[in-house]
């Protein structure tokens, strides 16, 4: 069977069997289908989607196309539950979220993605942690998730290898915002990585690749039927994406904003609302608690307590970070060199968060091609919400940057992404929905 063959069905909208979807897989592992026939596909699915039945199989064959970790031998004592986030702009929940849930009693093995198109990734804002092996081998990551209860790693040679190249060249082919390689990518990575539950942060918005609520459902309600084809009991919350989540954005700026929230001195609320909520999700569903409020307030005592904050400096420690990262992270984390506010009149009434995130790319802080090395130092701080009375006192971000060009094409890229004027915006809530099945 030629290969073009399968692009060329594709193309005029058939479904693909099982046969061709395993000719597809294989040569994606092993790399014997080259990136201009595997986008050539990818394509083809944008543009004339999959149906359920082919999304399953696709799945199922990149997440068995690697090793397939199986947690039942650890004698964990607590159920084996991930979080993963469709991608948005300023998202560093998951630095939040996995050491909460594993205070609460959760196992949270989160392999996770680099950047895709406008969003930034898990894997390079982890990598912003001087010493932090993202990428360890499976007996270090089984060992720091048994010891500590949680790892945020990046996908390795071994697992799900065929989604992990698929991944990158979807990322530089406008291919990105197809719901079932979306969903196929996702849970490939996540049934290898041997979860017993799941909670998904689809976002939705015009920072999300759902814009619209009905796309956004759309996919989540494709993730929850696929994944109880392999028997993963997934839930889904929908979350606003119509702006940056948090004050930040940027790969080492993230990971501050970051320690602050674990730190319990800094909690942006609608970043907070996020997290809690999720968090919850992950609780009930690993059936730790039997409400969402008895749930959420588990996970609000994680913070407070210290304990979220310990568990995230034991899991920085155990792969390779340092030590005393939580305490001195001013000490460790890149700075850049040029840092000067972006001011604006008025309040702010929208954002294009699709381009600020674009900006954040400009400045170096994310991928406009495959293998490109970043900036992990640049970004955006006290980026203002929806609503806010900008002025002398109060920019609309101050710009981290590498140069006073760099800086002054990410102000003007900025001041274009925003929209102000006298009117008061009143943002919608950040929590749209959630899906249990």
């Amino acid at each position: 069977m030629l290969f073009t063959d399968v692009i060329r069905k594709k193309r005029d909208g058939g479904e693909l069997n099982d046969r061709e979807i395993k000719l597809f897989v294989d040569g994606l592992a092993d790399a014997s289908i080259p990136a201009e026939q595997v986008s050539s596909l990818a394509m083809a699915v944008f543009l004339n989607s999959m149906s359920f039945a082919e999304a399953g199989k696709l799945t199922l064959a990149m997440a068995n196309s690697g090793t397939v970790l199986d947690w039942s031998r650890e004698d964990l004592g607590g159920p084996v539950v991930d979080k993963h986030s469709t991608g948005g702009v300023g998202d560093k929940v998951s630095f939040l979220l996995a050491p909460i849930a594993a205070a609460c009693g959760c196992y949270v093995p989160m392999i996770s993605g680099r950047g895709l198109g406008h969003t930034g990734g898990t894997t390079d804002k982890a990598e912003a942690i001087p010493g932090y092996n993202a990428t360890p081998d499976f007996d270090l990551f089984r060992r720091t998730v048994k010891e500590v209860g949680c790892a945020i790693i990046g996908q390795t040679e071994d697992l799900a290898p065929a989604d992990r190249r698929f991944y990158s060249i979807r990322d530089v082919t406008a291919t990105v915002e197809s719901v079932p390689l979306i969903t196929a990518s996702i849970l490939s990575k996540k049934i290898a990585a041997g979860l017993q539950g799941l909670v998904m942060d689809v976002k939705v918005g015009n920072g999300a690749f759902m814009e619209s609520s009905e796309r956004a459902t759309e996919l989540a309600r494709s993730i929850i039927g696929t994944a109880a084809t392999a028997g993963l009991k997934t839930h889904a919350v929908v979350t606003d994406m119509n702006e940056v989540l948090g004050t930040t954005a940027g790969n080492a700026l993230e990971i501050e904003e970051s320690v602050l929230y674990l730190r319990d001195e800094v909690r942006d609320p609608r970043l907070d609302e996020v997290v809690m909520t999720l968090c919850a999700e992950m609780v009930l569903i690993g059936g730790l608690e039997a409400s969402r409020d008895a749930a959420r307030a588990r996970c609000e005592n994680a913070v407070s307590s210290g304990a979220a904050a310990e568990i995230f400096s034991r899991m920085t420690a155990a792969l390779g970070g340092p030590a005393d990262f939580m305490e001195n992270y001013g000490n460790y984390l890149a700075k850049a060199p040029v840092v000067r506010p972006v001011y604006g009149d008025g309040a702010v009434i929208a954002v294009d968060t699709r381009a600020v995130g674009n900006a954040i790319i400009e400045l170096g802080g994310g991928r406009r091609e495959v293998g490109e090395t970043l900036d992990l130092s640049v970004g955006l701080t006290d980026i203002a919400p929806l609503g806010a009375e900008l002025g002398k006192n109060r920019p609309l971000a101050v710009v981290h940057a590498a140069s006073e060009d760099a800086a002054e094409r990410a102000a003007e890229n900025l001041q274009n992404a925003y929209t102000t004027g006298a009117a008061k915006a009143s943002p919608g809530p950040v929590i749209c929905e959630i899906l249990s099945g």
